[in-house]
């Protein structure tokens, strides 16, 4: 099941001041291809995961929660964080379950079981996150949590957009475990990835980029957000 009403389009990143969220989501909601809207843990913090999300939902348009990172707690913690999450009003919860495999299947379940929809992303999109590259991540830990999500019923797949070989690495492993997985990709704009790159390689599967400040921080976002949408539209 898709939550979105397309099957390629632009997540907004909303990783503004509350002041300036209500313009971003009046300028954007009703752009063809804009289709959904992720709300980060430091607005959570500030303003209210709640009181966020009550401005976001009267436009109609699915919500995510990223925490940054959740999943890295205590399996027992996955009940009551997903809880809270599901009370503010969130349609999906991303989660990089980095504190290991019981961990990851503890907030899976708890996400589904208060009718939200897990997102499990295994690879960041900057440098140093891999042992290869300098990182504290061990190189193959990615795939592992993927195929662990896989197994779990998770339908929805963060992948570093501005990584293309790791974006193909990820896609063969987890299409070849499952018939119809959806990818949703942050890195793309700003720090350096493109859809028509990062698209092409998962062609005849669902994508969504996940863009922040190369459109809250155009200087018309309405036109950067329409432009983004479009070519994700392309894929259809």
């Amino acid at each position: 099941m898709n939550m979105f009403e397309r099957e390629h389009g632009i997540i907004v990143a909303c990783d503004v001041a509350i002041e300036k969220l209500e313009e971003l989501v009046e300028k954007t909601y009703g752009i063809e291809g804009i289709v959904g809207y992720k709300i980060g843990a430091n607005l959570a913090i500030e303003y209210g995961l709640k009181n966020i999300a009550n401005e976001i939902k009267k436009y109609g348009l699915p919500i995510i929660y990223d925490h940054q990172k959740a999943g890295t707690d205590i399996p027992r913690v996955g009940e009551i964080f997903a809880k809270a999450c599901k009370s503010a009003g969130m349609n999906a919860v991303i989660i990089f379950p980095q504190a290991g495999p019981n961990s990851e299947v503890a907030f899976i379940e708890a996400i589904k079981k208060y009718g939200m929809t897990p997102m499990v992303g295994g690879e960041m999109t900057h440098e140093a996150y891999l042992m290869e590259d300098g990182g504290f991540i061990r190189d193959d830990a990615p795939g592992e949590i993927y195929q662990i999500a896989v197994r779990n019923g998770v339908d929805y797949f963060i992948l570093p957009g501005n990584k293309e070989e790791a974006i193909k690495k990820y896609h063969l492993l987890i299409a070849n475990m499952m018939n119809e997985p959806k990818y949703c990709m942050p890195g793309i704009g700003k720090q350096g990835g493109e859809i028509e790159r990062a698209f092409s390689i998962l062609r005849g599967y669902n994508a969504y980029a996940i863009i922040g400040s190369s459109i809250y921080n155009s200087r018309d976002i309405e036109k950067s957000a329409k432009k983004f949408a479009e070519e994700a539209m392309k894929f259809e």
